[in-house]
């Protein structure tokens, strides 16, 4: 039977998805947090008596996932070793009926938009003064900028705006306060991050005003890099290419998913784009910004797609010559305008294509990255593992693109630094490189203790 665990009630946040799901725990977190509660993130050895779980709903691996966590915690509230589980996000948001009809063990479900109400039910109040205040959870120096909720793009493979909602941009001001507070806790890299930033400040300000959010951001001063995360193509405000090009801070880095090139395809998916349109946008990035690295992901094996419109893409890839780039396998999801077309691609084959994309794009970064060889470049270093630290480029973003590795035997590297880096190789996806000038590691207080004696 079960019983009441003797825990001192902890909050534990367990985050599922993208990095908007991060930033919401993270929001999530500081709002609890300023009303006394004691709060943790994921924190698997030393458990929270109550459990908050934020979802993806995005495709069917991500779902997948989801419902695995909520009943994994269930399971440990069943077998009393936490209290109370709650479940949030968008996969709670777009199938709560469902969840509290076949997941009963759960205490209550809550959707994207219901912070207030969850936190209620934690006995805390939402605190509409805490502007830009969140417990971010990603390493010291770096963090996610949410500028924009919710989308108004009609993309017939996406059901994001069924779980997030028409687009909403966050005011200028308000994203400058939550910059500033970044650094002043240390933050030196912020990653803009929104369903479409490219749709950014027109329900606001009436007008395309990603360029101009980013002329006032740059002037935050101990922000070092701003890098810029989910634009959509079509209608992309062409004078963010000139703050790019000026303005050191901003990255010569772009993550622009396209999705498809075949044209009858891209209408079909409501791209609002061409073929030949979209080849001319990534020139016209290229003319205005010329070491841009451009990150796309692509989608394939969507309804109809034949094997010459899959070599299209083939040969489009290999064109374009992608610095960053993932490819996914069409998910057939409810309620999105594809759902009404047959899923007529087989699992197989979408896993094919998937793998001879990658291949195409494995060979494109390994000639890509011997380019580098030779060169130095500004890394930040996020982390140590093993025998290497790990940093990155301008042209990297953490997680999904390529790492800078120094052999951490022959160096010491503070990690959050920027050190000049001369690459000696590179493999596919992994640059090894030497620092140009290293640093010097501190002393222990046992070398303190001997100096200050001598």
């Amino acid at each position: 039977m079960r019983t009441k665990t003797t825990k001192q009630n902890k909050i534990n946040v367990v985050t599922l998805g993208c990095s908007k799901n991060v930033y919401d725990s993270e929001v999530l977190m500081g709002q609890l947090k300023a009303n006394g509660k004691e709060v943790v993130h994921e924190d698997e050895n030393d458990e929270g008596n109550i459990v908050v779980i934020n979802t993806c709903g995005f495709i069917g691996k991500a779902k997948e996932e989801s419902v695995d966590t909520i009943l994994h915690y269930a399971q440990k509230k069943e077998a009393g070793e936490i209290d109370q589980v709650f479940v949030t996000g968008c996969l709670s948001e777009r199938y709560k009926p469902d969840l509290e009809r076949e997941i009963t063990n759960v205490d209550q479900y809550f959707g994207t938009h219901d912070l207030p109400e969850l936190l209620k039910v934690l006995e805390a109040d939402y605190k509409h003064e805490l502007v830009g205040e969140r417990l971010t959870t990603t390493p010291k120096h770096y963090a996610y900028l949410k500028i924009a909720e919710g989308c108004d793009r009609p993309c017939s493979f996406c059901a994001i705006p069924l779980m997030r909602g028409k687009h909403v941009s966050t005011p200028i001001e308000n994203l400058v306060i939550e910059a500033t507070k970044l650094a002043a806790n240390g933050i030196k890299e912020i990653m803009l991050i929104a369903q479409d930033l490219t749709y950014y400040g027109l329900d606001l300000y009436k007008k395309r005003a990603l360029a101009d959010l980013l002329q006032e951001l740059v002037k935050v001063e101990g922000i070092e890099w701003i890098r810029l995360h989910y634009a959509f193509p079509t209608g992309f405000p062409m004078d963010v290419l000139e703050v790019m090009k000026n303005e050191p801070k901003v990255c010569n880095y772009l993550d622009i998913p396209l999705q498809h090139i075949n044209t009858e395809l891209l209408k079909s998916m409501k791209r609002g784009t061409t073929h030949e349109k979209t080849t001319d946008l990534i020139k016209k990035f290229r003319e205005y910004v010329p070491d841009m690295a451009i990150r796309t992901t692509l989608i394939v094996g969507y309804p109809g797609e034949t094997e010459e419109q899959f070599q299209e893409l083939k040969d489009w890839v290999e064109e374009m010559r992608f610095e960053r780039l993932g490819a996914f396998e069409y998910s057939h999801e409810e309620n999105t305008g594809a759902y009404a077309l047959e899923d007529n691609v087989p699992a197989e084959v979408k896993f094919r294509r998937v793998n001879e994309i990658m291949e195409i794009q494995s060979q494109i970064s390994w000639e890509l990255n011997q380019e580098k060889i030779g060169k130095t470049f500004r890394c930040l270093f996020d982390r140590k593992d093993g025998e290497y630290y790990y940093g990155r480029t301008e042209f990297d973003s953490p997680d999904v693109d390529n790492d800078v590795l120094v052999d951490a035997k022959e160096n010491y590297i503070r990690l959050g630094e920027f050190i000049e880096v001369e690459i000696y190789e590179a493999g596919d996806f992994d640059l090894y490189g030497t620092p140009v000038v290293k640093q010097e590691k501190p002393m222990s207080l046992h070398q303190k203790r001997k100096n200050t004696n001598s």
